[in-house]
């Protein structure tokens, strides 16, 4: 297996391409975290990796906080004494109009989606450098590469992300320490059902214009993150990938 031995926390395990991440990792060997806001969807997915046989545990987290993140990986260090692997992968958003936003509506979402990860990566940095050893990967979006109508605060937002993936990664690579970043294209998701039940054709107007004709699935990007987290993507640091059925080629 190929992260048998190492210790991963996943932000937004609860469910969608979260969930996903959290399995995958643990079928590889790896103890996982499964941290979300929400406790009850939090619990039943590391049910399910106990269930495999593997170690889980349980996190319920507002990664907007630091003392929540703080105490989330004192936790998680007292378990396992270790983190090797930090997969921040919660997002949010709501789809509309830049001139509809509010300025509360503007902090939410940099707040979820940029300030959350940043929190996060300075919660284990100090024990990655103690190691000298670590797997930091930031779920980022396409639309933080190329924009998306309708989610110009959400694609600021990501975009930050992807800049502050090349910069971590350049000051933590004398640490052995790898940061990088994936971004999923429109994607088989709770946040994506709900959008297109307000817009019943756009599923497939979406599906239309992805060259490999399929929304992504949680399968997808959690394959991409065991591969980032294991030692075969030793010397790969401080990148963008994109999993989108190419959707962009960027």
């Amino acid at each position: 297996m190929k992260l048998e031995g190492k210790v991963g926390i996943v932000t937004g395990a609860g469910r969608g391409i979260g969930r996903g991440i959290a399995l995958a990792l643990a079928k590889e060997g790896a103890a996982v975290v499964a941290a979300d806001i929400d406790s009850a969807s939090a619990e039943n997915v590391a049910k399910e990796i106990e269930q495999m046989g593997n170690q889980a545990m349980a996190a319920q987290v507002d990664i907007t906080k630091s003392s929540e993140v703080n105490a989330m990986v004192a936790k998680a260090l007292a378990a396992y004494g270790k983190i090797d692997i930090l997969v921040n992968n919660v997002g949010w958003n709501k789809v509309q109009p830049f001139v509809n936003g509010t300025e509360e509506f503007w902090e939410k979402v940099i707040a979820i989606n940029l300030k959350g990860p940043v929190i996060c990566c300075r919660a284990v940095i100090d024990n990655m450098i103690q190691n000298n050893y670590g797997k930091i990967i930031n779920i980022s979006s396409d639309a933080g590469r190329v924009g998306s109508t309708g989610e110009s605060i959400y694609s600021a937002a990501k975009g930050g992300v992807i800049a502050f993936t090349k910069t971590l990664a350049r000051e933590m690579a004398r640490y052995k320490i790898n940061v990088n970043c994936i971004s999923p294209g429109p994607s088989d998701t709770p946040f994506f059902a709900s959008v297109a039940e307000e817009n019943p054709k756009l599923m497939e107007a979406v599906k239309k214009g992805i060259p490999w004709r399929r929304l992504g699935q949680p399968e997808d990007i959690a394959n991409t993150v065991v591969f980032l987290a294991s030692d075969g993507a030793e010397y790969i640091t401080g990148q963008t990938l994109s999993v989108s059925g190419g959707l962009t080629m960027v």
